[in-house]
């Protein structure tokens, strides 16, 4: 089983004190800055997210945001809170290519047991998607 990752481990990645999960080793997602319900990255697209059409699959742009929501919401939480996402609605504007793509992720509203995020995936300054998720706020206290 690989290492469960608490809260602060995640805000660690941000701040680059610790290595990432898995997931995000294996969609190259590397995250640049998390705080205040705010998160920002960048995805490296190569080949292997490309489909038969030329173009990057929207599964895995809608993948490589949820992991950047998962950032901006950590940011906000304690080592006694968990999280999972409820949802995720991706609107695509124009085809992901291969290169670099920018995703900012932002923490809109969060209740107590409920968040709302938003997304934005740019590539070359051009918006290419647009993201909301609702996170579901655990608790962790035993």
């Amino acid at each position: 089983m690989s290492e469960k990752y608490t809260i602060t481990d995640l805000q660690n990645v941000a701040k680059q004190l610790k290595s990432p999960p898995p997931c995000d080793e294996t969609m190259q997602v590397h995250v640049h800055q998390a705080e205040a319900g705010n998160a920002n990255g960048i995805w490296k697209v190569d080949r292997k997210f490309i489909n038969g059409h030329g173009i990057v699959m929207g599964g895995f742009v809608s993948a490589a945001v949820d992991i950047m929501m998962a950032y901006a919401i950590a940011s906000t939480l304690t080592e006694e809170e968990g999280f999972a996402s409820i949802d995720l609605d991706t609107t695509f504007h124009r085809p992901t290519m291969e290169g670099e793509v920018e995703i900012s992720a932002k923490v809109e509203r969060r209740g107590r047991t409920i968040a709302y995020v938003t997304a934005e995936v740019k590539q070359g300054d051009k918006l290419v998607a647009n993201c909301v998720s609702s996170l579901l706020i655990t608790s962790l206290k035993k």
